[in-house]
Order: structure tokens, then sequence, then C-alpha cells
């Protein structure tokens, strides 16, 4: 009989679908945005390598150390002692004209040293040098003395003066005494040293006053002092 024909497969023509990939996505399950606003959240904290942390840490130590330095050298750091004229009082005054102008006085003085420091003052000497209108009447000298730490010391000294020539001062001197109010010059220094620990740091200090007298009850009225 006749022989069936076999057909022949046509080639199909590739589609530009066909070529590229598929995906495939998966919907959200419901009630994903109510969950998601529902999340905690950890914050970690930034991780420091180990030199950094090496490094801040040696920072903080030297900033420590100088500020416990600079403490230090603040609190031993030596201070010049305070100075002030406890006591100037007028004992005798007597004025002589014959053969010239003259003036003899007699002062009771006591001198007050405070230390500040955190180590004894020990001083060998102190003088104190009084005048009248920038015209030095005397001085005196007292000797060695101890003052302890953080602590005062008092020199008490008495100076005679006889016969001392004031010639147009002695005007002056006289309207102070009628108004009760005499205005002395005094500069003190000491000298010595100060003990520190197994050191001794050489120490002068220089102060100069304006001391006014009441010469009515024999205390101070006020007095200005500042260091030279």
């Amino acid at each position: 009989g006749p022989k069936a024909k076999t057909p022949h497969a046509m080639p199909m023509a590739s589609s530009k679908a066909d070529d590229e990939p598929s995906y495939y996505y998966d919907p959200l399950p419901p009630g994903h945005h109510d969950h998601q606003q529902d999340q905690n959240y950890v914050v970690l904290p930034i991780y420091l390598p180990a030199v950094l942390r090496r490094q801040r840490r040696f920072r903080l130590i030297c900033a420590a150390t100088l500020f416990l330095l600079a403490v230090v050298v603040y609190s031993l750091w030596p201070s010049v002692p305070d100075i002030n004229i406890v006591r100037l009082r007028l004992d005798r005054i007597h004025i002589h004209t014959v053969p010239r102008i003259a003036i003899d006085i007699t002062l009771d003085l006591i001198v007050e040293v405070s230390n500040r420091d955190l180590y004894s003052l020990d001083y060998r000497s102190l003088d104190v040098a009084i005048g009248y209108r920038e015209k030095q009447l005397g001085f005196i000298t007292s000797d060695h003395g101890l003052v302890r730490a953080r602590g005062s010391s008092y020199v008490h000294a008495t100076l005679e003066l006889d016969g001392v020539e004031v010639f147009s001062d002695v005007i002056f001197l006289l309207e102070d005494l009628a108004k009760g109010s005499v205005r002395f010059d005094t500069v003190t220094e000491v000298r010595g040293q100060l003990g520190l620990f197994f050191f001794e740091l050489p120490l002068k200090a220089k102060v100069s006053c304006e001391v006014y007298v009441n010469t009515r009850n024999q205390t101070i009225a006020r007095q200005n002092c500042y260091p030279e």
C-alpha cells in the first residue's frame, strides 16, 4: 500500500523570552508590616582595636600624672613670708632745742612673721628700719628665729633714739602729735632659709609699710604694706 509520509518537525524559532532567566518571588506573608513595626533593634558599640585602647589609656595616665605633678610643685613652691607690724607704740618723745634741734624717741615694736609654706622657716636675721618722712630714724636687728610650717612668730624689740636731728621735720612732727596720728615708714627684711626635707632653700624677703600710730591710745590706726 501507499507509504505514509513521516511528518518532518519544523524548527521553532526561539523567542527572546526563552533566553532570559526566570525569577520567582514568594509573596510576603500576611501581617508582615505589622510584625516589622514590632521588631526590637540592638545597637552595638563601636569596636576599638587594642592599639587604640592602649593609646587612649596611655594619654589618660599622662594627663593625670602631669596634673598631680603640677599640684605637688604648687604646694611645695616657696613663698615669701607675710610680715606685719603688729604693734608700734610711741613710749617716749622729748624734743631738744639747745644746743641744736633734736628729738629723743623710744618705740616699742612687735613684728609678726607668718609662714604659709608646708615646711619650716629658719631666719638668721630680721632687720627693721624705722623712718619719718622718708628720713631714717634708726633700725632694729633681731637674731636667729624659727617659724614652723603654717605658723607665725612674733619678734619683740625696743628702739631707743637719742638726739636724732630732724631740723625742718620737727614742725611736721609737732603737728602730727597735735592731731594724734603719726605716720612712720618701716622697712622689714628677713634673711634665712626654708627647710625642705634634707634641703635648705635660701630666702630673702623685704617689705615696706606705712604705719599710722594713734598717739592717744598708742595703737596702730592702719598700715599699708607692699613687698619690694
